[in-house]
């Protein structure tokens, strides 16, 4: 099985309470629950909703939590406002455009990245965000105490299927979550027409986890927000 650790994340405290300079990397419990996530970022270029991921976890009433950047969300406003409407869907923080190493950028500029999207989401959706997950999961101890600061806990996840690779077929997808999941385990995926086999391999990830034990939960189910 090929599972990609959350590099230096790795190396940080599990926040199982408000403790600072920690990044949440699954949640304090050991029941049988797992937290799906969906990545929507975008930089120079537009991307879409993946409806097909998206109209399945609506139509069977799957929780799961979008991390949207700004700027997805200004070219998606009609379907991330839609999601809005759901007590089951979570719209959080993703930054502003996804600078992929936020370490580079001066406190104005990380502080830009953050506040802007949230400003953003708020607009479209009547929501602010309460949990911020870095961009390409490049932070250190700076750009976490700006996102704390804020008032935001950072959210991250154990380990990682490449849904963003074209190579990372559906069978594959469903055998390494099927092998990988622990209890309390965020899970990572991409909801931007990136993730190119996740909408495929997703009711038989669903199916799968369910088989074994497994309920959907809300990030806010089991985390006290920051904000």
């Amino acid at each position: 099985m090929r599972v990609r650790v959350a590099g230096m994340c790795a190396a940080m405290l599990l926040a199982c309470g408000g403790a600072r300079g920690a990044v949440i990397l699954r949640l304090p419990t050991d029941e049988r629950v797992v937290a799906l996530t969906f990545d929507a970022c975008e930089q120079k270029h537009a991307m879409r909703l993946d409806t097909g991921i998206s109209d399945y976890l609506v139509a069977h009433r799957i929780p799961f939590t979008v991390f949207l950047s700004g700027r997805f969300v200004q070219d998606n406003a009609a379907a991330v406002k839609a999601l809005a409407a759901l007590d089951f869907v979570e719209l959080e923080n993703h930054s502003w455009d996804h600078p992929n190493d936020m370490p580079r950028l001066d406190d104005a500029a990380v502080r830009d990245e953050i506040v802007r999207a949230d400003d953003e989401i708020a607009r479209v959706t009547g929501r602010h965000t309460a949990f911020f997950r870095f961009p390409a999961i490049t932070y250190d101890a700076r750009t976490l105490g700006i996102a704390e600061g804020l008032g935001y806990r950072a959210v991250h996840y154990r380990w990682e299927v490449g849904d963003p690779d074209p190579h990372e077929s559906a069978p594959r997808i469903v055998r390494e979550i099927a092998q990988g999941t622990r209890p309390g385990d965020i899970e990572i995926f991409h909801i931007n027409g990136r993730g190119w086999h996740t909408a495929e391999a997703l009711p038989r990830v669903v199916g799968e986890l369910k088989a074994d034990g497994y309920r959907f939960v809300l990030l806010r189910d089991y985390l006290k927000a920051g904000r």
